[in-house]
């Protein structure tokens, strides 16, 4: 009897870290989806950009006026470029040049793995190049949500941006983990870290700490704003709070009261575009504001 309990116990406990494993699996597994095209009233040319490692970044540019710069937008994890359409346009009304992309492993660009930023941070990398040739007389910004946040602020190189929003970044990638899993299984979701933790560092190849923004965003040498909501369970208040105290100079902190974990144009609207308007404007056309 006692021989059968023990089975059964080793087969549950089996079943488990089985289990556990196969959401490590899933949690890293590439997010395809196919984009479509654009109605008349927003023209966009398809771009393909090589990467450094021989992938290939699909986006899409849309032009602005000339001398009016150029804003790089980055969706969040498991999306594509069109979460970032409703700000491309707002952007493109104020006539800066966009271009949206879709990150390693997301819409339209391939890959094997999401890898949280550092795969995901060559896309960027390559995509602020390509704008550097293109447009070479004009200042280059970047908006990036949460996983197009971390992609910014882990690029290997200094990306020497004119202006740079960051919204619904996650200092570590300890904490983002461990608040999805307790909003996902409560209080006790956080037994589970560690060997989430171990199934990232495995599936990806790298310690986790490289993984983590609050290490990485010294490096990051341009002005900042970093935008997050009083509601988000995902990265919480306190936790932005900490990553921009760690922050170079200059950087701007706006909390936006009852936001959660979600596009933040979409939520706040008109406030968002005189925040974010006010900011670019400041950096990327600071002859306007002299």
């Amino acid at each position: 009897m006692l021989h059968k309990l023990a089975i059964q116990i080793f087969a549950c406990f089996l079943a488990i870290l089985l289990g556990i494993f196969a959401i490590g699996a899933l949690l890293t597994g590439p997010a395809p989806s196919a984009v479509g095209s654009l109605s008349v009233d927003f023209p966009v040319e398809s771009i393909q950009i090589p990467v450094a490692n021989g992938s290939t970044v699909y986006g899409w540019l849309s032009y602005g006026i000339p001398g009016g710069s150029v804003v790089l937008l980055i969706h969040s994890m498991r999306s594509n470029r069109l979460e970032m359409l409703s700000r491309a346009r707002f952007l493109r009304s104020q006539g800066y040049t966009v271009l949206l992309i879709d990150l390693h492993a997301h819409g339209e660009t391939m890959g094997n793995r999401i890898t949280f930023g550092l795969r995901e941070s060559e896309s960027v990398t390559a995509s602020v190049a390509f704008l550097r040739e293109t447009f070479p007389h004009e200042r280059i910004g970047a908006i990036g949500a949460s996983l197009g946040a971390a992609a910014i602020v882990l690029a290997k190189q200094d990306l020497k941006l004119h202006a740079v929003i960051l919204e619904s970044l996650h200092p570590t990638i300890e904490e983002a983990i461990d608040n999805r899993l307790k909003l996902h299984f409560g209080q006790y979701g956080s037994v589970l870290l560690p060997l989430m933790l171990a199934q990232l560092s495995f599936y990806l190849g790298v310690p986790v700490d490289e993984l983590s923004p609050i290490t990485h965003i010294n490096h990051l040498n341009s002005p900042l704003l970093f935008i997050s909501g009083t509601n988000d369970a995902h990265t919480t208040k306190s936790e932005t709070e900490r990553l921009f105290s760690a922050a170079n100079s200059p950087k701007e902190l706006w909390i936006v009261p009852g936001a959660g974990h979600f596009n933040m144009h979409s939520y706040i609207g008109k406030e968002y575009e005189k925040q974010v308007s006010a900011f670019l404007s400041k950096y990327l056309r600071p002859q306007v504001n002299n």
